[in-house]
């Protein structure tokens, strides 16, 4: 038993791994998505498209790595969680095919570019909104009998799963401004600034209304934040978000370049802490534990030693392109 519990523990965290590494790879080309219709039409929306274009399609891997693992290693909230929330993952995948799409047909058929500058936009949003959606409707709980899902069509869709999704897109909004503002200059960048500034302060409010709302659903979640001694411990997440939140609007203030990126990542960071403290154990609150929904441990082993190679090829391959790429973008970029 003391493998088992070891090997899901392990897989619990590559997953998180798995899934942290796609916001931080793939959130910030979303949010360039997400602004797109506020950049003006020419060189700041071709800067803002040549800043992610070495790298949009490869920071997808750790989508599929995320979904591949669980159905791999946890293949009972595998077939839950895809049955339960079919319309927001299909939205999801179809806004990606629509921003991919885009984002390579507006190059080669400038006569048509508006409308595929609106298809970029569009497929970004939905995308977004779809994750949030999507993690909303987890942290509501999902409804299983025996060893499956025994809800409705639409039993995902609530105002609290919505108001996920519209922090997740603000979210993404905000680290698309600060990596505009790290990789251009000019007047691409003093935009850049100033949409970082309002999303900032829309992605806090997000984080601060959804954390209210989360406490008051019905699975545990008070306890484990609220609770005496456990709340010595979390309320360092809140604390650490506020001393975040003000570095955030000092490096705004003092237009620094690359701190504001990665003061919104440790923001989404603080966020996935919280994230962890309200869903550990289960992986399905709160029907469905990690050690229930796991494979057999001899298929947990086999899939790790793959991991264990793949992952770190993974993340050499990516920190050599963005090293190949550093620096500020052309207006002429990479096309």
């Amino acid at each position: 038993m003391g493998v088992d519990l070891d090997l899901a523990t392990v897989w619990a965290f590559v997953l998180a791994f798995a899934v942290f590494a796609y916001v931080v790879m793939d959130g910030f080309d979303l949010g360039i998505g997400i602004l797109f219709p506020v950049f003006e039409v020419g060189s700041e929306r071709d800067k803002a498209m040549n800043s992610i274009a070495p790298v949009w399609d490869g920071n997808e891997t750790w989508l599929v790595l995320g979904g591949g693992g669980l159905f791999a290693a946890f293949p009972l909230a595998y077939g839950v969680v895809m049955t339960a929330l079919y319309p927001p993952i299909i939205a999801m995948l179809l806004g990606l095919v629509f921003r991919g799409v885009a984002f390579e047909a507006r190059w080669r058929d400038p006569a048509h570019r508006r409308g595929w500058d609106l298809a970029f936009t569009c497929g970004s949003i939905v995308a977004a909104f779809s994750q949030g959606m999507i993690l909303g409707a987890l942290l509501q709980g999902i409804e299983i009998e025996g060893r499956g899902y025994a809800g409705g069509w639409l039993d995902w869709l609530t105002p609290f799963s919505v108001l996920t999704g519209i922090g997740v897109v603000c979210g993404y909004a905000l680290l698309g401004a600060t990596w505009l503002i790290w990789k251009t200059d000019g007047g691409t960048q003093d935009h850049a600034f100033r949409l970082a500034g309002r999303y900032g302060v829309a992605t806090l409010v997000a984080i601060a209304l959804v954390s209210l709302a989360t406490l008051g659903l019905d699975y545990g979640y008070r306890d484990k934040w609220l609770s005496f001694p456990a709340v010595i411990l979390t309320a360092q997440v809140p604390l650490l978000t506020a001393i975040l939140a003000f570095a955030f609007r000092r490096s705004i203030r003092k237009r620094r370049e690359a701190r504001p990126f990665f003061l919104a990542l440790a923001l989404f960071l603080m966020c996935f802490v919280g994230l962890g403290i309200s869903m550990y154990p289960f992986i399905v609150p709160d029907t469905l534990t990690i050690w229930q929904a796991a494979a057999p441990a001899s298929s947990q082993e086999f899939l790790l030693v793959g991991s264990a190679v793949l992952i770190p090829v993974i993340l050499c391959y990516t920190a050599f392109s963005y090293w190949v790429f550093r620096g500020k973008v052309a207006e002429d970029g990479y096309h």
